[in-house]
């Protein structure tokens, strides 16, 4: 481990409205898929941390959830976590998706990140969808810095993270160069679940689903057993879920289980059980439980 005062390291938190491109964009920092993408908002419903580690640094990026409106239990959950990661962060990086721009609900979150003083890096995304790379920011807010950047064709990554690694305190390494996150790998595995879900369901179920996974059985030695239960709120939304002779359950399952063999690299059992759970979204404690944290 480097000595204090030769190494900088520090936590870079991922803020922004829902669908701002907060997950591609720790996907493309990191190089691997840590957090899942779909086209639907509100997809992230936990504080993620990424581990980068380089010669000289260690970024430890915090994916957060999208501040939204909502009142359910886990709505307000999921804003608490990316309020506490603006509080425990040494620099925050504020996306802000290009093709709609800077709109005046991005001023609250703006005035919650400069009362805790942090650094603040305004980050323009999907620029490769807009025909300009400069995006108009509003003149009274002030940020540390500014920039642009496409996760999809790697434009402005690499300048960056040279950016923010002049605005990381010096400190230790906290993690082993080749550990990528902190969460367990059954916590990525109901992550993939829920992604395949949220392709394949409408617009409403998905934000009344979540993935429990009941057992993960790593005993064998050429095969994983996992078994998840598929969480929920409504009877109506359990049918949905299953399909017409469970055809839906089924395809949901094909397409996860080679998800998760690519991200695991080994083959794997998957048992998917859907289960009806009234209000679970609107139960603190279950929220916890299930990892939403």
């Amino acid at each position: 481990m480097n000595e204090i005062g030769s190494y900088r390291s520090g936590v870079v938190a991922i803020i922004g409205r829902a669908n701002a491109g907060k997950s591609t964009l720790i996907n493309r920092l990191l190089g691997e898929k840590i957090a899942i993408v779909t086209s639907k908002p509100q997809t992230t419903r936990s504080r993620i941390l990424g581990v980068l580690t380089r010669e000289e640094v260690q970024f430890l990026f915090v994916d957060t959830p999208g501040f939204h409106e909502g009142q359910k239990a886990l709505n307000r959950a999921l804003v608490q976590l990316a309020e506490e990661a603006i509080k425990d962060c040494d620099v925050a990086l504020l996306l802000v998706d290009s093709t709609k721009g800077f709109s005046a609900s991005y001023r609250d979150i703006v005035f919650k990140l400069q009362e805790n003083t942090k650094p603040v890096v305004a980050v323009a995304t999907k620029i490769d969808l807009v025909p300009k790379t400069e995006m108009h920011w509003p003149e009274e807010l002030s940020f540390s810095a500014r920039c642009s950047v496409s996760a999809k064709t790697n434009f402005g990554i690499d300048a960056l993270l040279q950016l923010l690694e002049g605005f990381l305190p010096e400190g230790p390494r906290y993690y082993s160069p080749d550990q990528l996150s902190d969460r367990p790998l059954r916590f990525f595995v109901s992550e993939l679940i829920r992604e395949v879900a949220f392709e394949m369901l409408g617009d409403e179920v998905p934000y009344d689903l979540a993935v429990d996974i009941r057992d993960f059985d790593e005993s064998q030695e050429d095969l994983i057993s996992i078994n998840a239960d598929l969480l929920v709120e409504t009877a109506s939304q359990k049918k949905i879920v299953i399909g017409k002779g469970g055809r839906l359950i089924k395809e949901l399952g094909i397409r996860s289980r080679h998800k998760i063999e690519r991200f695991l690299g080994s083959k794997i059992y998957l048992g998917l059980f859907v289960k009806h759970e009234a209000r679970w979204s609107k139960k603190p404690g279950r929220i916890k439980a299930l990892g939403y944290n």
